[in-house]
């Protein structure tokens, strides 16, 4: 059999590196061996692209007080986010939603500049670019978890601030602060789960047959 499946233990480290996958908040000091950094930012690189336009581009943190200061906008930003919530507030200004300050490393994941001149596979969906660099990062997140890093996608922070403070070129994007380090132990449940602020959804209710709605048989 020319392309066999891989074995039954090999596929079951797939699936458990998948299912056990978490979006960590919470990070021992420790330093990240750069071996095995390298070795994370390969698999990122290694992640399919539409077009093969790879637009993936990571900004290693290595100054302090610039890991301080990308600090100031994620809590600037989950300031505005807690008080858009209205009702929702005091609960989410319970949740810790990103160790920007305890990890050991910090990456900011962005979508390259000169974007528009790949049209392959983008020219009524320019949004796979953004498609392409989620994969790339979600090699990285699960290659961490498979090397018992930690890793945490920080969302909440203001585009433009943090293009400016990296002096990123004008059209480029940062998409994610990536937030690596070593851990006590990885959740049990997805952080938001186990604080009880949304729930799984359940397959049967995402998954369509033909047209929207309308369940499979």
């Amino acid at each position: 059999m020319p392309h066999a499946s891989y074995t039954e233990a090999e596929r079951a480290a797939i699936y458990r590196v998948i299912y056990e996958r978490r979006d960590m908040r919470h990070f021992l000091p420790n330093a990240i061996d750069p071996e095995l950094l390298t070795r994370l930012l390969q698999a990122a690189h290694h992640a399919p692209s539409v077009g093969f336009m790879q637009p993936w581009r990571f900004i290693r943190i290595t100054e302090s007080e610039l890991r301080i200061k990308i600090h100031a906008l994620v809590e600037q930003e989950r300031i505005a986010t807690a008080q858009a919530l209205n009702e929702r507030e005091d609960e989410f200004m319970k949740l810790k939603v990103e160790g920007i300050l305890d990890c050991g490393e910090i990456l900011i994941a962005a979508l390259c500049e000169q974007r528009e001149k790949h049209i392959f596979g983008r020219r009524t969906l320019p949004e796979m670019d953004v498609a392409s660099l989620s994969c790339a990062i979600q090699n990285m997140w699960l290659a961490a978890r498979a090397e018992g890093i930690g890793m945490g996608w920080v969302s909440m922070f203001e585009p433009t601030a943090l293009k400016t403070l990296l002096a990123m070129p004008e059209d480029s994007q940062p998409l994610a602060i990536l937030c690596l380090g070593h851990v006590a132990s990885f959740y049990d449940k997805p952080m938001l789960e186990q604080q009880h602020w949304a729930e799984r959804q359940t397959l049967n209710s995402l998954l369509f047959e033909n047209s929207w709605n309308t369940p499979c048989r």
